[in-house]
């Protein structure tokens, strides 16, 4: 049987004790209410159940520790104090010292549940559903003074009045009710894709153009008829004139431009959505008969 510390089977204990740190609380004989020592630590099985409570003795024996089995404590929140049920100063005198270097195997468990085994004053605590003679006196019922028990079949059940939570002596009732918390959960709609293409449009422009021609006129001279001498007069063949023609022709090329920004963003609206759900509370019965009853 492996034991583990509560903090290291479980970090987040004390949410399961409502913010309650058990570790810090001082222990107390029950019926004297004297100071034995304060909690250091909790050993916890396995399956995470309370076994020991590790008792520091500073108010008994200076220096030691050792280990209070859990059906032996009653832990009272109200006044965040545990109370030792049936542990004598020899008892814990007797009790092997506790020590985290030292491995807690079934001879050394053995040894603890050995000296708790012991006869005390201790008083078993009478089941709740028993009936209650007003007229009987109380009997101090000891425990077993020499139980036997197997290594290897030993289990925690075998001794409820070491490891049983004494539930006889905790009354405190815990009334619970639930209550809806919201959060929010992201989660992808959708997506929005942006991207380009190209279309193509016939673009027309108009460019005036020049073009040059040959014009012959034939006209008469005012002189027409008169006579011209023979130097005056050349006649030849042949080429007498040229005349170079042009004209223009459109050179049309592409010239690319900035046309418009698009801009891409996103914005977050906000809105209220109301859900509902159905929770539980617990509210407490009481059936006293015809005993008078006081709540406060």
């Amino acid at each position: 049987m492996v034991l583990y510390k509560l903090e290291d089977f479980e970090p987040s204990y004390q949410e399961s004790f409502d913010g309650h740190d058990i570790k810090g609380l001082g222990v107390y004989t029950q019926g004297t209410d004297e100071k034995v020592g304060t909690v250091s630590d909790i050993l916890v099985d396995e399956e995470g159940h309370f076994r020991y409570l590790v008792v520091d003795l500073g108010f008994w024996i200076f220096g030691k520790k050792v280990l209070l089995p859990i059906g032996r404590a009653r832990i009272d929140y109200n006044v965040d104090r545990v109370y030792t049920i049936g542990l004598t100063r020899e008892q814990a005198e007797d009790l092997p010292e506790f020590s985290e270097r030292q491995a807690l195997d079934y001879d050394y468990e053995e040894r603890v549940r050995g000296v708790y085994r012991q006869p005390t004053d201790y008083t078993p605590p009478v089941e709740a559903s028993a009936p209650l003679d007003p007229l009987a006196a109380p009997v101090a019922t000891p425990l077993a003074t020499t139980p036997t028990y197997a290594r290897d079949s030993y289990t925690y059940e075998h001794e409820p009045a070491l490891y049983g939570l004494n539930e006889q002596d905790h009354q405190t009732l815990r009334l619970y009710e639930e209550r809806l918390i919201a959060s929010k959960r992201r989660q992808k709609t959708g997506e929005v894709t942006i991207g380009k293409h190209v279309e193509t449009d016939t673009a027309r422009v108009a460019v005036p153009v020049e073009r040059e021609r040959v014009v012959i006129e034939r006209v008469t001279p005012a002189d027409a008829g008169t006579a011209v001498s023979g130097r005056e007069a050349d006649f030849r063949e042949g080429e007498v004139a040229r005349i170079e023609i042009h004209e223009e022709t459109p050179d049309v090329r592409k010239e690319a431009f900035l046309r418009e920004e698009v801009r891409v963003r996103k914005v977050v609206d906000q809105e209220t959505v109301e859900t509902q759900e159905t929770v539980r509370r617990e509210e407490l019965d009481v059936n006293s008969g015809n005993l008078p009853i006081e709540e406060r």
